[in-house]
């Protein structure tokens, strides 16, 4: 038979995992959710772009970052006027090409294997120790009881580097298709 106090840890934990992995899918979708979803082309396009020059970037270490590239944004809407825009993180582009593009707090993505990459990264980063979190909540349900052994701290330590590794390799992946088939 189960006591009272066993049936109220348990439900305790478990809202503990709702909450936890909502607030990390509530983050993602905050957060680099709507640039994932820009660079993957989730959406409409929202206009094109017109190319004047590209440069390579570098983070505030002095690493280098990819390239952005900096041209004139034609919107699709009606009435909308064109603007200057930077396309972050773009793949390679010769000045007078037109890309299309999808906008995401007033900055220009498209498919690129380091845009992609990033991306990917970010969002493992930020979802990682939400899930931890919910499995070690989950393991107090199933356990009736606070105390368990840790290895979450090693999952949260595991998701982060998958997170890494999967944004490297989805990055190249990337690449090299672009490389293979423009």
């Amino acid at each position: 038979m189960v006591r009272a106090s066993e049936k109220w840890a348990r439900r305790t934990a478990l809202t503990g995992a709702v909450v936890s992995i909502a607030l990390g899918a509530w983050l993602v979708w905050l957060l680099p959710g709507p640039h994932l979803a820009a660079v993957l082309g989730i959406g409409p396009v929202d206009g094109v772009m017109t190319i004047s020059s590209c440069y390579a970037v570098t983070d505030i270490e002095g690493y280098e970052d990819g390239t952005d590239c900096q041209g004139m944004y034609t919107p699709r809407a009606a009435g909308e006027p064109a603007r200057r825009v930077t396309l972050d993180k773009a793949a390679s582009h010769r000045p007078g090409s037109t890309v299309e593009v999808r906008m995401v707090r007033g900055r220009a993505h498209e498919l690129s294997g380091n845009a992609l990459g990033t991306w990917v990264a970010v969002t493992g980063f930020v979802i990682g120790p939400f899930l931890a979190l919910t499995l070690s909540f989950c393991a107090a349900a199933r356990d009736a009881t606070w105390s368990h052994d840790g290895n979450y701290v090693l999952l949260f330590i595991v998701a982060e580097m998958a997170a890494l590794v999967l944004g490297v390799v989805a990055g190249v992946l990337v690449s090299i298709w672009q490389a293979l088939f423009g």
